[in-house]
């Protein structure tokens, strides 16, 4: 037998502090990763504003984006995309670039919705693959989570809640669970402390160094740790101090409060774009807007002080040097992976932008992470409490993903669609004999959607329109 070298190539998950930081970044909105850079600035002298560096922009130029915000907002007042726009064209920006927006549009159309941890655990739901049944048991788990993301009611008091309208057992109550334990942000569904850290280390790669000791420490010692210490763990578990820090730091790198990573926003606050879409020469592109890329660079005479100091100081500016070059790197990773989920959103959902909601194809977390090798977390990371301003107005990237319902023709309409036509039905009614949602789901049968009943007035009362025999109109 000979002996032989040989080289595999695959793809892992490493949980280094530059990921983490990476991860952490990708999920803030614009309004808060500008907080989190002006912090950095304050607190890092290898970190200074760079006001009149140019923007990292797309090859080619920008003539044909909006050339003011006042341009963008009265093309958002149109029924559709523009003149511009041509549906037989099929090519694609495939670059991204930024856009460097004052953001002085519309402020009504810019005032954001604050985003709860429901909100964002309830739109993961609607867009998962499970049963209606299951989706109803999920809604009444995630209503009973508090503000830390945590269950801590029983499920007895779940099969409570849901009766009479749903009959289910505590078994069947935890399957759900635990699906809803898989959405983002990770952690959140479990019961204790131990739980939540434990799904955390789970997501992670096995060979993340430090996890299986992690996941020991989170299992058994982990409210003795205070007291014992490393070394008091290093001992009882018969390893080296070394291996047993390694694992704290990972295990300290965790959130013990995952539902507080949303939800943070207040009624008045504003939407920041953190992209712009628009249409050159009939191809829709995609940009990062300016204040999406905080203008912000390494201190170069800094830099070149540790050349000439002291030992002491200059390991105190290689240190910081080494954190202001993970943040860059963060802030660039964090917009490349938003404009590849937004080339990629565009060539899925290119009828929404020209047609509006009546035409938005059924689209999961899970067919986007698919198609760019990304995970399902990461993609609900970079969507979170992001808007995009489009030739329709500034919409949450959110807004481009919906559930499906199959249809006649063996296809699928996504239930947003199906809202968009129900509503259509409505305003073109005769105001003297309204449709009933039996007539609706007759009319909908008739386009090539079946739809149940129950189904219609489900749409029709989340789209808060009054039942048929409320909106009878005479005269």
């Amino acid at each position: 037998m000979k002996a032989r070298l040989q080289t595999s190539m695959g793809q892992q998950l490493v949980m280094t502090p530059q990921l983490r930081q990476a991860i952490r970044l990708l999920q803030m909105s614009t309004t808060e990763l500008e907080l989190e850079i002006a912090e950095a600035v304050e607190t890092n002298p290898l970190l200074e504003w760079a006001e009149d560096a140019p923007l990292v922009a797309e090859a080619g130029d920008d003539r044909d984006a909006p050339a003011s915000a006042e341009q963008d907002e009265r093309s958002s007042r149109d029924d559709g995309p523009g003149e511009d726009w041509s549906p037989d064209e099929g090519n694609w920006a495939t670059g991204g670039g930024s856009f460097d927006d004052d953001d002085t549009g519309s402020a009504a159309e810019r005032v954001a919705e604050p985003e709860t941890l429901a909100d964002h655990l309830l739109w993961q739901l609607h867009l998962s693959h499970l049963s209606e049944r299951d989706r109803g048991i999920g809604a009444a788990l995630i209503d009973a989570l508090d503000e830390d993301g945590y269950l801590r009611e029983p499920l007895s008091a779940i099969a409570e809640t849901l009766l009479p309208a749903t009959l289910a057992s505590e078994a069947e109550i935890l399957t759900v669970l635990h699906q809803i334990q898989r959405f983002d942000p990770v952690g959140v569904g479990a019961t204790n402390l131990a739980e939540c850290l434990t799904l955390q280390l789970d997501a992670l790669s096995p060979d993340t160094p430090g996890r299986e000791l992690a996941r020991r420490i989170v299992g058994g010692p982990l409210e003795r740790l205070p007291r014992t210490g490393a070394a008091g763990l290093a001992q009882e578990f018969k390893l080296p101090l070394a291996e047993v820090e390694e694992a704290i730091a990972l295990v300290r790198s965790l959130d013990p409060r995952p539902g507080k990573q949303l939800g943070t926003l207040g009624s008045d606050t504003y939407v920041v774009p953190d992209c712009v879409i628009w249409r050159q020469r009939g191809v829709w592109r995609v940009a990062l807007a300016g204040r999406s890329q905080p203008r912000v660079t390494i201190h170069r005479g800094y830099e070149q002080l540790i050349r000439s100091c002291g030992e002491a100081d200059a390991g105190y500016l290689r240190g910081h040097l080494q954190e202001a070059r993970w943040l860059l790197k963060s802030l660039e990773a964090r917009g490349e992976t938003l404009l590849r989920v937004v080339n990629c959103l565009l060539r899925h959902q290119a009828g929404f932008l020209e047609f509006g909601e009546q035409a938005l194809r059924p689209l999961t977390l899970r067919e986007i992470a698919g198609e760019l090798s990304l995970h399902e977390s990461t993609i609900s990371r970079a969507i979170a409490r992001k808007y995009a301003r489009t030739p329709r107005g500034t919409i949450p990237l959110r807004a481009f993903f919906a559930s499906g319902i199959d249809t006649d023709g063996g296809g699928e309409a996504s239930s947003t669609a199906i809202q968009a036509m129900i509503r259509r039905l409505i305003e073109d009614e005769n105001p003297r004999k309204p449709l009933s949602d039996a007539k609706l789901a007759d009319l909908l049968k008739t386009s090539g959607v079946p739809v149940a009943r129950r189904t219609v007035a489900k749409y029709r009362e989340a789209m808060n329109i009054s039942a048929s025999h409320e909106r009878v109109r005479i005269g």
